[in-house]
């Protein structure tokens, strides 16, 4: 295993997406687990995980440091969340959100084994009902398949995220505008973004995720 250029990942021979795993012996989704010397690595699918589809597809910073705060928009069951977990440690916390009930249970399941995870079924469009739950963030991410997702995601970066801090947003161009081309969508959502963060990557997400793309962004 070696390191990858990113911090905390790691890749095999055949540069398969890996992080250490925070609760050894622990699994997910029956992922693979390799034990090499004193460490257990997870590996992390990117057919799965938008944010290792964004590693894979060559960036190099994705903003996530070891004891990083990241409020998680659109958390799910909690696949992705998991790494980010393994990738802050013991001392960062993650504050994932989800409006699904039955994904937040779900969701609620890893967070027992994981306390670093902080499951809070809410709806990320009303940040101002987060307020008194959420502290003061290092990274937000954002994965939600909503018409106004880039509005949601201007909102909480706003309240939630620190100066100079990371913001990082899955764009599904279905879910903006399924009659239009999805390279125009994600212009127009660039040009959104310029006027409120400062755009440090952008990637194309294809062939992991279709119609996808992933901005990495600094307030």
């Amino acid at each position: 295993m070696r390191q990858s250029k990113i911090f905390e990942v790691f890749q095999d021979k055949y540069n398969k997406l890996f992080t250490i795993n925070l609760i050894p012996g622990i699994r997910l989704n029956d992922e693979k687990l390799i034990k090499e010397k004193n460490n257990e690595y997870r590996e992390w699918d990117a057919y799965t995980s938008k944010l290792a589809t964004l590693i894979l597809k060559g960036c190099t910073n994705i903003g996530l440091r070891k004891n990083d705060v990241v409020l998680y928009l659109g958390s799910a069951t909690g696949t992705t969340v998991s790494h980010v977990s393994d990738i802050i440690g013991k001392e960062g916390f993650v504050f994932a959100v989800d409006f699904a009930p039955r994904v937040t249970r779900d969701l609620i399941f890893v967070s027992e084994k994981r306390k670093n995870i902080a499951p809070i079924l809410a709806d990320a469009n009303k940040p101002d009902k987060l307020i008194e739950r959420v502290s003061e963030v290092d990274v937000l991410y954002q994965d939600i398949a909503q018409k106004n997702q880039v509005q949601i995601f201007l909102k909480n970066i706003d309240i939630f995220l620190k100066d100079k801090g990371y913001a990082l947003l899955a764009v599904k161009a279905r879910s903006i505008d399924v009659t239009k081309n999805p390279k125009e969508i994600f212009k127009k959502v660039r040009e959104e973004l310029e006027n409120k963060v400062t755009i440090i990557d952008f990637r194309l997400l294809e062939p992991f995720q279709k119609d996808h793309c992933m901005f990495v962004c600094k307030k």
